[in-house]
């Protein structure tokens, strides 16, 4: 199944409480649970003014429900085509 990378705009998103990020990531997980299996999210990596999510769904449009769904910005999807680490070079 695809993975997607996702880059979500949220201004001071570096600076939310604990609070705030149990809160958006039990909204999300409310709406993967309405949307079934074939959606699933795997981490999320949350810097300055973004957070970047890694999800597995059969395609994009999925992805971009479950955002509409959750309220959530996804200003650009990405399909993962390769990953690479340090034993790719071995």
């Amino acid at each position: 199944m695809p993975k997607y990378l996702i880059e979500r705009e949220i201004p001071g998103a570096g600076n939310l409480s604990q609070e705030e990020l149990k809160a958006i990531s039990q909204k999300s997980c409310s709406v993967l649970n309405k949307m079934g299996p074939t959606i699933q999210w795997q981490q999320s990596y949350v810097t300055g003014d973004k957070v970047y999510c890694v999800y597995i769904a059969p395609n994009e449009d999925m992805v971009r429900e479950h955002a509409a769904q959750g309220g959530f910005p996804a200003n650009r999807v990405s399909e993962v085509t390769q990953i690479i680490d340090p034993t790719t070079s071995e």
